[in-house]
């Protein structure tokens, strides 16, 4: 176990996302719950993870599952109750979890007590916690878009003002500027800790810095970073406090202010430059370019070592399967699942694993009236509007939707997925039978047991968390091999991303070298289709 009092131990760490409403029924009304969490906990023991995100779990509207905030010291009570939330805080601490809570803290929910009372009056305590501009019904301050459509500004009538939302008219904007709104947060997010919450998981840190008066989403507002290290000194005091920033458009040099070695921010963020690769735009696809996904891993391994610290990631709430994605989610699922998971957490930087990705979960495909996400149905009903035809449009929505990663957790083969005991609140994936925990852990060579081996290796060998990055073979299109080396110990990774068979990739150096882990039995000669290998050597 991690020793969880020292400045840095999440170097060494895996965290596990849990998205709540798709993870556990524990009451049987067909959501995943606090108390489903509790249930699983001896699970993730198994695994052998250090902590849990825990996604939002606030009192809310729900328009946007959780990311609209209604009360920040409440607990929604379609996930239970505060004495539900203290026993998993306590629970998880008992098996050496640490919970990590989801923070909005960019926007709340239009029917949060702030913004009621800030649309009320001008004249308000609260009305300036928000960003408000002068108008009329038919002219918007500017033309600037929200994330999930329409226009960034919506119109109060009664006051005869616009308020600011980057990503729907139900999440107004939080006023960054107004130090007492700054204060409330900041007493909140003590709230928190005092329960024994040991981090914080930020989401959309990169926009809390906004110049809504200029045209477009800009996210490098100058105070930015003055008010994250402000929120550091004063709210993330404890030096092993886990504070992860969600910052999409960030490059490595910004990430550097925000994750930079002498704490003074954030520990790590989570960026998003590998996620867009295969991608045209957010709706169209193209084949997942190896050699640039190579480049920028390259980039941010050499970007941050020893002046900063990676997150690692392949999957999350808002992205889709990655088995579906850059791997082979039919004849190959299994080992294609485990490659990838060697390619990621071979490499420096803090590892999270979302909810089944340990079990080669994949994507589903739905009718429009059954998706659930807000983003879908707005890109949907944008699409149709501009004269696309719903056959023209869903196959992007397969392929990008965030209710790919969002269908409920498959723990066995029997009803419901074992999810629950109804119907769930959002349909289960139809490969359930095949695709369950419950026959995961029952076979040996299975995905979970592989990310648990890879898990047991982060913590046993420093190198994965000291050891320089070289990328070898930058140009292959099909292969991606890297090393990790410190001055004794040598890792070498060996990754096919391909259902071909190619020549062997071994460097002379590793010739002989132990097998830490592998894909296929007999992990020798050419590389079988999506073949994985880990070799380690000592010495200089």
């Amino acid at each position: 176990m991690l020793d969880k009092t020292k400045r840095d131990w999440w170097k060494s760490a895996v965290f596990y996302q849990i998205y709540p409403k798709s993870f556990q029924d524990a009451n049987g009304d067909g959501v995943g719950d606090l108390r489903g969490i509790i249930g699983r906990l001896d699970y993730l023991e198994k695994l052998g993870v250090d902590g849990i995100w825990l996604s939002p779990v606030y009192a809310s509207p729900h328009r946007d599952n959780g990311y609209d905030i209604s009360d920040y010291r409440a607990v929604h009570p379609l996930f239970g109750t505060m004495a539900d939330m203290d026993e998993l805080i306590a629970e998880a601490d008992r098996r050496g979890l640490t919970i990590i809570m989801d923070l909005v803290l960019n926007h709340s929910s239009d029917q949060h007590p702030w913004f009621l009372s800030a649309k009320s009056s001008r004249k308000s305590p609260c009305h300036d916690y928000y960003i408000w501009r002068d108008g009329t019904p038919d002219c918007p301050p500017n033309g600037t878009r929200a994330v999930f459509g329409g226009s960034a500004w919506t119109y109060v009538p009664e006051i005869g003002q616009y308020y600011y939302n980057q990503f729907s008219p139900w999440q107004p904007d939080l006023n960054w500027e107004n130090p007492a709104l700054r204060r409330e947060l900041y007493d909140m997010i003590r709230f928190w800790v005092d329960k024994g919450v040991g981090g914080f998981r930020l989401d959309a840190i990169d926009k809390m810095g906004k110049e809504p008066d200029r045209e477009g989403l800009f996210c490098s507002h100058p105070r930015l970073h003055q008010y994250m290290r402000e929120m550091r000194r004063e709210a993330f005091r404890e030096d092993t406090l886990v504070t992860v920033g969600e910052a999409w458009g960030t490059g490595v040099e910004e990430a550097m202010l925000y994750a930079n070695a002498n704490g003074s921010e954030l520990s790590m963020i989570f960026q998003f430059e590998h996620t867009f690769l295969d991608q045209v735009d957010k709706w169209g696809r193209i084949p997942l370019p190896l050699v640039k996904l190579k480049r920028c891993y390259e980039q941010w391994q050499h970007g941050l070592a020893g002046r900063g610290w990676n997150s690692l990631f392949l999957n999350n709430h808002d992205l889709p399967r990655i088995v579906s994605r850059w791997g082979d989610d039919g004849t190959y699922r299994v080992e294609s699942a485990k490659m990838l998971a060697m390619m990621c957490h071979g490499m420096q930087g803090t590892p999270y694993i979302y909810q089944g990705e340990e079990l080669g979960m994949t994507n589903i495909r739905l009718s429009i009236e059954e998706y659930d996400d807000l983003e879908i149905k707005n890109h949907f009903q944008e699409e149709l509007a501009k004269g696309r035809t719903p056959e023209e449009i869903m196959p992007s929505i397969y392929t990008w939707g965030r209710d790919n990663a969002r269908t409920p957790m498959q723990w066995t083969g029997g009803d419901w997925a074992g999810f629950s005991t109804v119907k769930p609140w959002l349909p289960v994936n139809p490969n359930y039978s095949a695709i369950n925990a419950e026959s995961a852990l029952a076979d040996p060579d299975s995905i979970f047991y592989f990310y648990q081996k890879l898990i047991t290796l982060r913590k046993q060998l420093p190198v994965f968390r000291e050891g320089s990055f070289t990328l070898l073979c930058p140009e292959d299109e099909k292969r991606f091999a890297y090393t990790r080396d410190t001055a004794d110990e040598h890792l070498l990774v060996v990754c096919n991303f391909t259902a071909e068979t190619l020549p062997e990739c071994c460097p002379e150096a590793f010739c002989g070298a132990e097998v830490l882990l592998a894909n296929y039995g007999d992990p020798s000669g050419p590389l079988r289709p999506y073949e994985a290998r880990m070799l380690r050597r000592k010495g200089a």
